[in-house]
């Protein structure tokens, strides 16, 4: 079994910064790719950054240049820190982890951005 805890969401003025946390648990190791994803009230859950073992990292274009992914694999720990946040980045971020061929999700933490 895989557990995932997401902390680190709240309320945020617009152009402020946060940092997710993701404690991964269970049955993993360093190797496994993670990331994070985001799912805003009416749509669809959404890419925002993912990361491999071998630290080789991906963004979303709404991302790109604002938000950085980091692990600490020795803490089985995966980092979003976000910066100039924006109104539209306002969503339940969720955090998740493929291990042999399953992606197990974590129940996510809520960010709220206002303008």
């Amino acid at each position: 079994q895989v557990q995932l805890v997401e902390s680190g969401g709240g309320l945020v003025q617009a152009g402020g910064s946060l940092r997710l946390t993701c404690a991964a648990s269970g049955s993993i190791s360093s190797i496994n790719p993670m990331g994070w994803y985001r799912q805003a009230p009416g749509k669809q859950r959404e890419l925002v950054a993912r990361i491999t073992s071998g630290s080789t990292t991906a963004y979303a274009d709404s991302a790109k240049g604002r938000f950085t992914i980091s692990r600490d694999s020795a803490k089985n720990t995966v980092y979003l820190q976000m910066n100039s946040l924006k109104p539209e980045d306002t969503a339940v971020y969720y955090c998740n982890l493929l291990r042999l061929g399953i992606t197990y999700w974590g129940k996510g933490t809520l960010v709220t951005v206002s303008s």
